[in-house]
């Protein structure tokens, strides 16, 4: 019962690209579609270091990579597909819903969970297993600062900004380092939407340890004008 609407919207999905095919369809090239997509990553990018989501050195690298792509699209050739390339994408649009259909006709399981459940099972799993891994190393160690700094990351990468917080905090007492001092504190103010004491003091020693040129000092400072 539930195969025929999976079908019926898996056609109606497609429709439009079909329509986009049409041979008085006009002819578009790629090179534009992809530098109007690199334009909206750097604009994205500005309003993230605007906002306090990255710190300057992350916008810096990121931006140098969109615009590193950005060159590249512009100086690729403009090719656009030829109306002898359409039949192939017609075939294979009709293939898809029919395929699935198929596919889902010898192995379909709708009792089993989503895929991105699994996924999120397997990440528990592992953090799980790093952390663990951390308790039983020496926790004054250069390895246990290390696992703190990567569990950090990870669980930044995740959204979960609080542990994320949490271990670059843990990497720092153990090891001072004034870039990660300032990334724990940034993300501490992100969760608790102000800058408490310990978040202050945090950016006053990073800033203290940093040299002048630090790629984050503006932001530095900037959360120190918003601290109590």
């Amino acid at each position: 019962m539930i195969l025929l609407p999976l079908l019926l919207l898996a056609v109606v999905a497609l429709v439009p690209l079909a329509l986009a095919l049409r041979p008085r369809a006009a002819l578009r090239g790629r090179q534009a579609p992809a530098m109007a997509l690199h334009r909206a990553q750097l604009l994205e990018l500005d309003r993230d270091l605007a906002e306090g989501r990255i710190l300057q050195a992350e916008h810096a690298s990121a931006t140098l990579e969109v615009q590193r792509r950005l060159l590249a699209a512009a100086a690729a050739p403009d090719l656009a597909p030829t109306r002898a390339s359409r039949r192939p994408v017609v075939l294979a649009l009709a293939a898809i819903p029919l395929g699935g259909a198929a596919l889902y006709l010898i192995g379909g399981h709708p009792e089993l969970p989503a895929a991105p459940h699994a996924a999120r099972a397997d990440e528990d799993s592992l953090i799980r297993q790093l952390r663990n891994r951390i308790a039983q190393l020496d926790p004054a160690s250069d390895q246990a600062r290390q696992g703190y700094v990567l569990l950090g990351n990870i669980e930044n990468q995740r959204g979960n900004l609080p542990e994320a917080a949490k271990a670059w905090r843990a990497a720092v007492a153990i090891a001072f380092d004034a870039t990660l001092a300032a990334q724990a504190a940034e993300a501490q103010s992100l969760v608790d939407q102000a800058v408490s004491p310990d978040s202050a003091a945090l950016f006053r020693r990073a800033l203290a340890a940093a040299p002048p040129d630090a790629p984050w000092r503006a932001i530095a400072e900037q959360r120190l004008k918003q601290a109590p």
